[in-house]
Formats: C-alpha cells, sequence, structure tokens
C-alpha cells in the first residue's frame, strides 16, 4: 500500500474553508478563531498497518487508529477500492460505498451458507429485539409487507390472466375463420 505524502495545493478544494471571511457559516455560528489554529493536541502513535487500510485520496497519511477486523475483500473490496480513488465530495465516492455494503450483504449470507451455516435473518436484523420491545410497529411492517407482496403477485397474475383470454380469443377468432373457410370451401364445391 502506497503511503505517500499529498501535497494539499494540488488536490481541487483543499482549504476551501480556509478563509475565516468567506465562511457560510457565520451568522450561525460564534466564532472565536480556535479553529483555525490546526491541531492542538499530539497525534497519537501511528497504529501499525497490518492489512489494507482504506482512506481518503485528500489525507497525505493513514489515520492514527483504524480498524483492522475486515479489510476489503472480494467483489464489495473492489468496489471500496474504486471509491477511495474519488474525492470524499463526489458521487463517484459515496455511492460505490453504499453498493459496496449491499454487495457484503450478499457475500456474508453466501459465506455462511458455504460454510453450512443458514444464516437467522430475523434475529440478525434485530427481529427479537423489535418483538421484545417495539411490538406494535414489528406486526404493522409485516403485514405492510405482506400487502405490498400481495399486491405484487396479484398484478403480475393479472398480467397473465389479461394474456391468457387475449390468446384464448385469438385462437377462437381463428378456429371462427377456419369454420367459415370450410363451409364455404363446401358450398363452393356443391355449386360445381
Amino acid at each position: 500500500m502506497n503511503n505517500n505524502a499529498i501535497d494539499p495545493k494540488q488536490v481541487k478544494g483543499w482549504g476551501i474553508d480556509a478563509d475565516p471571511n468567506n465562511d457560510p457559516t457565520y451568522p450561525m455560528k460564534q466564532r472565536n478563531n480556535g479553529e483555525h489554529a490546526g491541531y492542538s493536541w499530539d497525534r497519537p502513535t501511528q497504529q501499525p498497518v497490518s492489512v489494507e487500510v482504506l482512506h481518503s485520496n485528500e489525507r497525505p497519511n493513514v489515520s492514527a487508529v483504524h480498524g483492522t477486523s475486515t479489510p476489503p475483500a472480494g467483489v464489495s473490496g473492489m468496489l471500496r477500492r474504486f471509491a477511495f480513488n474519488y474525492s470524499e465530495s463526489s458521487y463517484a465516492h459515496w455511492l460505490p460505498l453504499v453498493l459496496a455494503d449491499r454487495v457484503g450483504v450478499v457475500e456474508g449470507v453466501l459465506d455462511d451458507l458455504s460454510h453450512g451455516h443458514v444464516p437467522n435473518v430475523f434475529a440478525e436484523l434485530g427481529g427479537n429485539a423489535e418483538w421484545k420491545h417495539n411490538r406494535a410497529n414489528l406486526v404493522l411492517g409485516v403485514v405492510a409487507g405482506a400487502l405490498v407482496a400481495a399486491a405484487a403477485v396479484a398484478l403480475v397474475n393479472s398480467g397473465r390472466e389479461d394474456a391468457r383470454r387475449r390468446e384464448d380469443a385469438r385462437r377462437l377468432d381463428e378456429m371462427r375463420r377456419r369454420d367459415e373457410d370450410r363451409r364455404r370451401h363446401e358450398y363452393l364445391a356443391s355449386q360445381r
């Protein structure tokens, strides 16, 4: 992993709020100019980097303290690496991170299944606590979900039923045309 220093003057938008006279929060915040002094504490000792740690491309180095329990891995890790190539002010940074979270959930379920463990989704989503402390909203959510699912099934089935009716009507018209053609043919044959 590269831990090269970044020249802040080369980063677009760096220090955009450094001018205290151009501060959009001025009317709401009482200023004492203490914010502009920079670090007012000694930086903590750098934690050793033992796994891949992603950090903003706007920072010159890794945070002094960082998490190491879940380094980026799999498709979600690829999405996270992609996201950290962009500024934190960009959708290209945040949208891939949101997608990576969703992909990480699917990867976790697949990992559980590959190890022979069927996840208890209800419990892992806090269903037991909801049942104990917020039963009314849990029941409301389940009923609402069931109604939405039933409406979706009914909508899909109504589309199939309409298609079936149209197909039956087409077949009936085809049978009537054939019957009329056969009668016309018989009539013409009897007139000869």
